[in-house]
C-alpha cells in the first residue's frame, strides 16, 4: 500500500517492487508494464519509472528495448578461490552454458609464449568463449592453451568445463593459478555480445593459470559486474 508519507512514494515502489521480484518472480520474468503498475498502486507515470529506473541502476531489474523489463539474473560472488565458472555458477544453483565464438590454433600474445615459455611464432590452442547463466550472458573468456600439453584440446567438447577436460584427459588440472583484476570499457565487440553499451564498465581478469609446474592456460575475461562480484578476506597480522 503506498500512502502519503514521509517515505517518497516512489521508494515506496520500488520497495515493493523489490520484493516481488524476490518472493513472486524469477529471474528472466517480465516485470508487469507501467501503465498495469500505475493502475494497481494508484501513481503516476513519473512515480513508477523512478522507481523501475532505481532497481535498474541497483542491477535488479533490466531493460531489454522492444520487450519490456525484467527480473535481472542474481550476481556470481566468487570467493578468489580456484575454480572454473562451470563450478562457480554450479555451487550458486545457475546453470552454465557456452557459445563458443572463435577456436583453432595461432601464435599467441607475448604475454602467452613468454608464459608458456615457447618461442613467439609457436602455434598455441585459441579459444573463445561467451559464457553464459541460466542463457544470460554473464562473461566473455579469451583463452590460450599450451599446445605442447594439450595438443589435441578442441577434439573435446570444449563448450562445457575446459579444466574437467585438462584433468580427465590430460592430467593437467589446473591447481594454481595468478589473477590480476582491473576495470575497462566494454566496447563494441564486447558489448554486443554482453548485451550491455559499449562504454559499461566491465572486470577484467587475466589469469595465468599452471598445474604443478606447467604452464597450462593463459587467459583473459570481462565480466558483466552486476553478474558477476569478487570477494575476498583480508587479516592484519598484529606483532
Amino acid at each position: 500500500m503506498i500512502t502519503d508519507g514521509p517515505q517518497p512514494k516512489h521508494a515506496q515502489l520500488r520497495e515493493i517492487l523489490e520484493r516481488k521480484c524476490v518472493e513472486e518472480l524469477k529471474p528472466g520474468d517480465p516485470l508487469p508494464g507501467e501503465r498495469a503498475l500505475e493502475e494497481e498502486f494508484g501513481v503516476s507515470r513519473i512515480t513508477v519509472r523512478r522507481a523501475i529506473g532505481d532497481l535498474v541502476n541497483a542491477g535488479k531489474l533490466r531493460r531489454v528495448r522492444g520487450k519490456g523489463t525484467f527480473v535481472a539474473p542474481s550476481p556470481v560472488v566468487s570467493r578468489l578461490h580456484l575454480a572454473s565458472f562451470s563450478e562457480e555458477m554450479r555451487h550458486q544453483d545457475v546453470e552454465s552454458s557456452s557459445r563458443v565464438l572463435l577456436s583453432g590454433t595461432a601464435p599467441p600474445p607475448p604475454e602467452a609464449a613468454a608464459f608458456f615459455g615457447t618461442a613467439p611464432d609457436t602455434p598455441h590452442i585459441h579459444l573463445r568463449r561467451l559464457r553464459l547463466g541460466d542463457g544470460e550472458p554473464y562473461a566473455v573468456d579469451d583463452a590460450w592453451y599450451n599446445a605442447e600439453l594439450v595438443p589435441d584440446l578442441l577434439d573435446n567438447d570444449v563448450e562445457q568445463s575446459v579444466y574437467t577436460v585438462l584433468e580427465r584427459e590430460y592430467g593437467c588440472g589446473i591447481t594454481e593459478a595468478d589473477q590480476t583484476v582491473s576495470a575497462t570499457s566494454a566496447g563494441m565487440p564486447n558489448a554486443m555480445l554482453l548485451d550491455v553499451t559499449a562504454n559499461t564498465p566491465l572486470l577484467h581478469v587475466v589469469r595465468h593459470g599452471r598445474s604443478g609446474a606447467m604452464h597450462v592456460e593463459y587467459c583473459t575475461s570481462v565480466y558483466r559486474t552486476d553478474r558477476y562480484t569478487l570477494r575476498t578476506r583480508v587479516v592484519r597480522e598484529l606483532g
